[in-house]
């Protein structure tokens, strides 16, 4: 119990730092990358139910944003593989920053900052030796580069703080890619998808989750957090669609995977494609699975419902309690865990593939 009262606390602490800093734009709870109507692409603030607060232009699609805590400021990265990272002012929408990789390397679609602000960590691929790598950005001093270190594995896609925010979870997705042949996939046939804990300031491997040998090609994609530490993992199958296996699993540092239940159809149905999730306060896992327009609901042990959302794309937890869930179909949806309907707003915007939220790391339960 005490320990459950100072995750609470330290978890409310990061919400209140974020919300003076964010309070003059508006207030957003979240920030996702989408196209407008006119084609163009922008980053836009959202509050919690789905209002928007500022429309910021970008030169291309963006992938995922990270917030930083301390600023109304927003890092966006291009859609993975890319080279271009805009650190946004999200108070006048000037664009203060582009952040480029060194020589020999790509963004990755994603990046965190650290608990208060002072750096960046960005998920890279150093592509002539097809090695993960994490840059690491000084916010403070311009956003200069300051190092890098292993990812420990290949393919590094999402990333996060733990919860006491000394370190940094990678999900390598084990998928070599190159620039020169775009989005191919290199290494199908010996790909080997982990989990890192990986220690901010030495960048050592303090624990690092391997995938069992029969669900190898389970590329390991997005991560969320629950308030006891558990991780949720949404995978992507690289193998036939008529042996999908669950695409869903949690863990702990320390832990090995263990995978959600569900029946083999939904995972087949979803065409082995999970694109983002998510856990809420009452420590449920939010899944989309835009392929097949679908949110799936679970515990920690089995999948609880399905729900239709046309191109269901990026999820977050709600401060309130239950899921925000965007669609690149133009909606924004209030999902609340107690209830069993969806409600839906319409927006005239086509969100992209994540919703990231602003000042809170995680729900408020744990996954089980």
């Amino acid at each position: 119990m005490a320990g459950a009262t100072r995750r609470a606390v330290i978890a409310g602490s990061i919400v209140l730092a974020a919300r003076p800093a964010w309070a003059s734009v508006g207030g957003p709870a979240y920030l996702s990358s989408a196209r407008d109507r006119a084609g163009g692409h922008v980053l836009v603030g959202l509050t919690e139910d789905g209002r928007e607060t500022f429309r910021t232009p970008l030169p291309a699609r963006g992938h995922a944003a990270a917030a930083r805590p301390t600023a109304a400021e927003a890092v966006v990265f291009a859609r993975r593989p890319g080279r271009f990272a805009l650190v946004i002012d999200c108070a006048n929408g000037a664009k203060a920053r582009r952040l480029t990789p060194p020589e020999g390397r790509h963004f990755y679609g994603h990046g965190v900052f650290s608990r208060d602000g002072g750096r960046l960590f960005t998920t890279e691929n150093a592509y002539e030796s097809g090695e993960g790598r994490i840059g690491v950005w000084d916010a403070l001093d311009g956003y200069r580069r300051i190092g890098e270190f292993p990812s420990c594995g290949i393919g590094p896609h999402d990333a996060l703080l733990n919860r006491d925010g000394d370190a940094l979870i990678v999900a390598n997705g084990g998928i070599r890619t190159h620039p020169d042949t775009g989005r191919a996939k290199l290494n199908l046939p010996d790909m080997r998808p982990n989990l890192a804990w990986l220690d901010i300031t030495s960048g050592e491997l303090r624990h690092r989750a391997d995938i069992a040998d029969e669900r190898r090609m389970n590329s390991l994609r997005h991560l969320a957090l629950a308030a006891d530490g558990a991780v949720a993992v949404g995978a992507q199958w690289q193998g036939a669609v008529s042996e999908t296996p669950s695409l869903i699993a949690t863990l702990r540092e320390g832990e090995t995977l263990r995978w959600i239940s569900g029946e083999p159809a939904l995972w087949a149905g979803l065409k082995g494609y999970i694109g983002s999730v998510a856990v809420s306060r009452e420590g449920q896992i939010a899944a989309t699975g835009p392929r097949a327009g679908r949110v799936v609901l679970a515990d920690a042990s089995e999948v609880r419902a399905v729900k239709r959302l046309p191109d269901a794309s990026g999820v977050a937890g709600r401060p309130r309690g239950g899921f925000a869930i965007t669609s690149g179909a133009g909606w924004f949806v209030s999902e609340m865990a107690q209830t069993p309907e969806i409600s839906m707003q319409s927006a005239d915007l086509q969100f992209d593939n994540h919703l990231v939220a602003i000042g809170a790391t995680c729900g408020g339960a744990g996954v089980g």
